[in-house]
């Protein structure tokens, strides 16, 4: 099973960065299936109906969210029928569900959404969230935790606690591709995909909200760049018997350029 993992889209060009690109990847490198981070699709914050049913018709089987999973009021009652995720770690009362499955020919695929809790909003703690699901997960030939955090001191302990439990643990929020790939003891893990979108701005937004922010400490609103230079990263896992084989990324840009990197495999000790 092929599953590749697109970091967070951000807006109008991240989506159009996905409608130009996607399908010929699926083709390309035989993806089984491709779940994406879509909480920042809608113009920066959140996703509305209509950019979820555009991106589903491009080629996305199944969206993770995080922290800005409800700024789009319209969304909130979808996620409990469209297969769009929001963290475990909300309070279960809220609408939605932490985790997904989709089918990939014969196999089936568990994706767990989990969001982190250094500078994110108050949730409950991610570490124990995961450990109640994976005790109740139903039969599959996989398991991909998608851990949307700030912080990479989370991410990698998460790794470090669950090598060789599941197949692969992704880390998105932060918008900036780390060059961590590797496998370790049959775990895919990346500490951060890295964005689809806007890549000569700040973290996808134009930057002179940012700048202002920073220099006077007065409020400015963020928005997505009209144009820009644009970049798609993905992260493909190779999955067999549950645990990761073989994992690369994929960076494309708008020039053309499109690069690969082999996952570094982690030796036992």
């Amino acid at each position: 099973m092929r599953i590749g993992f697109i970091g967070d889209v951000v807006g109008r060009p991240g989506r159009r960065l996905i409608k130009n690109h996607l399908l010929r990847l699926r083709e390309t490198y035989e993806l089984d299936g491709v779940i994406a981070n879509t909480e920042n699709a809608s113009h920066g914050f959140g996703i509305t109906i209509k950019n979820a049913q555009e991106l589903f018709e491009c080629g996305i089987d199944l969206m993770t969210g995080g922290n800005h999973t409800w700024d789009k009021k319209e969304i909130i009652p979808a996620l409990d029928t469209m297969p769009i995720l929001r963290p475990i770690n909300y309070p279960k009362t809220v609408p939605g569900k932490g985790i997904g499955y989709f089918t990939c020919k014969d196999k089936r695929l568990a994706v767990i959404n989990a969001m982190g809790y250094f500078a994110m909003p108050q949730s409950e703690n991610a570490f124990l969230a995961i450990e109640e699901a994976l005790k109740h997960l139903e039969p599959n030939d996989g398991i991909l935790i998608d851990f949307h955090g700030e912080a990479t001191s989370e991410k990698r302990a998460l790794l470090c606690w669950l090598k060789s439990k599941v197949s692969a643990i992704v880390g998105t929020h932060t918008h900036v591709g780390t060059d961590d790939l590797s496998i370790v003891e049959g775990t895919g893990y990346v500490s951060d995909v890295g964005m689809t979108g806007c890549r000569d701005n700040v973290i996808g937004m134009d930057y002179k909200a940012p700048l202002v922010r920073m220099m006077t400490n007065m409020p400015a609103s963020l928005e997505v760049p009209s144009k820009c230079k644009g970049l798609l990263q993905m992260v493909v896992f190779e999955i067999e018997n549950g645990l990761c084989k073989d994992a690369f990324k994929i960076k494309i840009y708008d020039e053309g350029e499109e690069i690969i990197t082999k996952a570094w495999i982690e030796s036992e000790h």
